[in-house]
C-alpha cells in the first residue's frame, strides 16, 4: 500500500513513540525516504510542536519523542504484557497474512504503555515463555482471499465462492459469512448457504475463489450464536449427536482423565484402573481419527456404527502390514 505524506508522518510518530525510539535508517527504509527528505519531514513535525529528540550521527542516529510527551493514562500490568506476548505466539500460523501484521502493529503501538519497571522484563519473554507450534496450515499465499473473507464478515456482504471439499468435489456457493473461527491452527468460516438455508463450516484454505458482493447486504439469522454450531461437534464439524461410550486402558487413563474432551463428557472409574468416557457428539471423521490415535488402548462400546468404523479401520491397517 502506498502512503501519502500525511500517512507517513502519522506512522513515523507512532514509531518514534516506542520506548527507545527508532533509528534514522529504519525510517528511511520503511517509508522510502532519502536523507534530505527525512530531514524535511522531521522539520515539519517540529513545526507541529512535537518534542523530537534526535541523538547520534548520520543515518545511525536515534529519533524519538520526549518521554514526557508519550501517551499517558494507559499502563499495562505485567500479566497484560504476558497476555500480549502469548497472543502473538499462539497465532504464528497466520504469518504472512494481514492478521499477523495487524497484531504486530498493535503490539508495537502499545509498547509505550509498558511501565519502565516491566520494560526490561518484557525483553526476555521469548526465552521464558513459548507456545510450541502445532501442525499448522499455510496461509501465506492466501492473504488477498482472507482479506476478502474478513471484509465480507465486517460489512455483512453475501459472497460467491468456489469450494473444494476434502473428498475433492468442488462446487459453487452463495454464502452469508457469519463467523471466522480458529481451530487447531486453522481458519474456518461459518456461513449460511443460501441454497438450503443451512449454516455450514468451511475450511478457508479450501476456497478456490471467494468474492464478496460489495453492493449487497444481509442480516444474520435471528438469535444466531456461533457457539450453537459446535454443540453437536467433536471439534469443528457439527451433526446430529449420538451417545459415544469408550473404555480406555489403565496406562492411558490418566492422560484421558486430565483433559476435557467434550462439554457433555462423563467419566466412570472402573475397578481395574480402566476409565470409561461417555459423551454425545456427531460421528465425524475428527472423532474417528481421535479414537484411532489410541490404538489398542481403547475399546469403543457404542454406538454400533462407530464400533464398526473403528474395527474396519484397524483391520485395514493390519492388512497393510501383513
Amino acid at each position: 500500500m502506498t502512503l501519502n505524506k500525511a500517512q507517513k508522518l502519522v506512522r513515523m510518530v507512532e514509531l518514534m513513540n516506542r520506548r527507545g525510539g527508532i533509528r534514522a535508517w529504519e525510517l528511511m527504509e520503511r517509508f522510502d525516504l532519502d536523507a534530505r527528505t527525512l530531514r524535511r519531514y522531521l522539520s515539519d513535525l517540529r513545526e507541529m510542536n512535537l518534542p523530537l529528540q534526535d541523538e547520534g550521527v548520520g543515518e545511525d542516529r536515534t529519533v524519538s519523542l520526549d518521554p514526557e510527551y508519550r501517551r499517558s493514562g494507559v499502563q499495562l500490568t505485567l500479566p497484560e504484557v504476558l497476555s500480549l506476548h502469548f497472543g502473538r505466539k499462539l497465532f504464528t500460523f497466520l504469518d504472512g497474512t494481514s492478521f499477523a501484521q495487524d497484531l504486530e502493529d498493535a503490539i508495537e503501538r502499545l509498547e509505550p504503555a509498558i511501565p519502565r519497571a516491566h520494560a526490561e522484563l518484557a525483553q526476555h519473554l521469548d526465552r521464558k515463555f513459548m507456545a510450541v507450534p502445532e501442525h499448522a496450515k499455510d496461509y501465506r499465499e492466501m492473504g488477498d482471499l482472507i482479506d476478502e473473507v474478513v471484509s465480507a464478515l465486517i460489512y455483512d456482504n453475501p459472497s460467491r465462492a468456489e469450494y473444494t471439499k476434502a473428498n475433492g468435489v468442488s462446487g459453487e456457493y452463495l454464502l452469508e459469512p457469519l463467523t471466522l473461527a480458529t481451530y487447531r491452527q486453522g481458519l474456518y468460516l461459518f456461513a449460511r448457504d443460501r441454497r438450503d438455508g443451512q449454516i455450514k463450516a468451511f475450511a478457508v484454505e479450501r476456497f478456490v475463489r471467494f468474492k464478496r458482493l460489495r453492493m449487497e447486504k444481509f442480516s444474520p439469522p435471528a438469535g444466531y450464536r456461533p457457539e450453537q454450531q459446535l454443540q453437536g461437534a467433536f471439534g469443528i464439524i457439527s451433526g446430529d449427536p449420538e451417545r459415544v461410550s469408550a473404555v480406555f486402558d489403565a496406562r492411558v487413563a490418566q492422560y484421558v482423565r486430565e483433559r476435557t474432551w467434550h462439554p457433555s463428557q462423563r467419566l466412570d472409574e472402573l475397578v481395574d484402573g480402566r476409565l470409561r468416557l461417555v459423551f454425545s457428539a456427531a460421528l465425524s471423521q475428527e472423532l474417528l481419527v481421535w479414537l484411532l490415535g489410541f490404538g489398542p488402548d481403547v475399546v469403543v462400546e457404542a454406538p454400533d456404527n462407530l464400533v464398526e468404523r473403528v474395527r474396519e479401520a484397524h483391520l485395514k491397517a493390519v492388512a497393510r502390514y501383513a
